[in-house]
């Protein structure tokens, strides 16, 4: 499967529960995840995105763990079973 297929498919989720996925994109920051997504109540993820095969490069790790440090929530999504993997933790953390 193709990584903007997978893309298509996690926004889509995204606004079926109220949320927003913006393309991220930061010319100065290189490596920085795909997209931004925004839920009700302010609740942000960062979410790189491959194809099942694709592999995070040096810089994109960098990054990761810069966000992760910084007590982001970050994810790393190469296929549409960890898009439903990600819609269900969301579901779970609003349910608490």
């Amino acid at each position: 499967m193709l990584e903007k297929e997978i893309e298509k498919y996690l926004k889509r989720r995204i606004e079926a529960i109220g949320g927003k996925a913006i393309k991220f994109i930061s010319p100065a920051n290189l490596g920085v995840p795909d997209r931004i997504i925004i839920l009700p109540g302010g609740t942000i993820y960062f979410i790189e995105l491959k194809n099942e095969v694709g592999k995070l490069r040096k810089i994109q790790e960098y990054q990761a763990k810069s966000l992760i440090e910084l007590g982001c929530n970050y994810k790393f999504i190469n296929s549409k079973y960890e898009v439903d993997k990600l819609i269900e933790e969301i579901e779970r953390k609003r349910k608490l």
